[in-house]
């Protein structure tokens, strides 16, 4: 099972520097690690504000007690707080073998909330929902769309690359179910201890 944990670390006032760049040196080592077993896929850095230190991790384990060990086995917990958030798979998550190589440019989260309204004709939800399918098939064909996952809420995580942030929204603007998503944009910074840096 997948899993976004975002990893928020508060280093102790007075720590000595050369402590921090020891923890930070164990855990990127730690990561190259997890992520030659297959437990760490994927890491981002969200927008900061000056002074935070916050990172976005895809994991993947068995369950939620297996995330735990992968997660109290890295050096930087120490300091660090983890919000675990489970994956689903969602039915128009493409599968590895429709997925072109990636466009160059940015990465970007999407978190989708499906508004219908009452009375809307059925036929009509269905048709945009299965012209959506083909739609995710068709960017994933074009390297735009890396991943789609259910959230435990009923929203919808994509994991998307675009030229850049206007590039994204005019991908978003023509998906087929537009006019009934809210959407929130995460755009994503590379990190240093990415997995997926070796695979582009």
């Amino acid at each position: 099972m997948d899993y976004l944990v975002t990893m928020t670390t508060h280093v102790p006032d007075g720590t000595a520097p050369d402590a921090v760049d020891g923890v930070r040196a164990r855990e990127a080592a730690r990561s190259r690690e997890l992520a030659a077993q297959r437990r760490l896929l994927r890491l981002w850095r969200p927008p900061l504000r000056p002074g935070e230190w916050r990172t976005l991790g895809l994991f993947a384990a068995e369950d939620a007690g297996a995330l735990e060990n992968v997660l109290a086995s890295m050096p930087l917990r120490v300091w660090r707080t983890d919000e675990v958030m489970p994956l689903a798979p969602h039915p128009n998550d493409p599968p590895a073998r429709l997925r072109a190589a990636s466009v160059a440019g940015p990465e970007f989260f999407t978190w989708f909330t499906q508004e219908v309204p009452d009375g809307l004709p059925g036929q009509e939800v269905r048709d945009a929902i299965a012209g959506e399918a083909r739609r995710a098939g068709e960017l994933a064909g074009r390297g735009h769309l890396e991943r789609l996952w259910r959230l435990p809420d009923g929203r919808v995580l994509g994991l998307w690359r675009a030229a850049d942030a206007a590039g994204l929204r005019q991908i978003l603007d023509a998906l087929p179910l537009q006019r009934r998503l809210s959407t929130v944009v995460t755009p994503l910074s590379p990190h240093p201890s990415d997995p997926g840096l070796s695979r582009q």
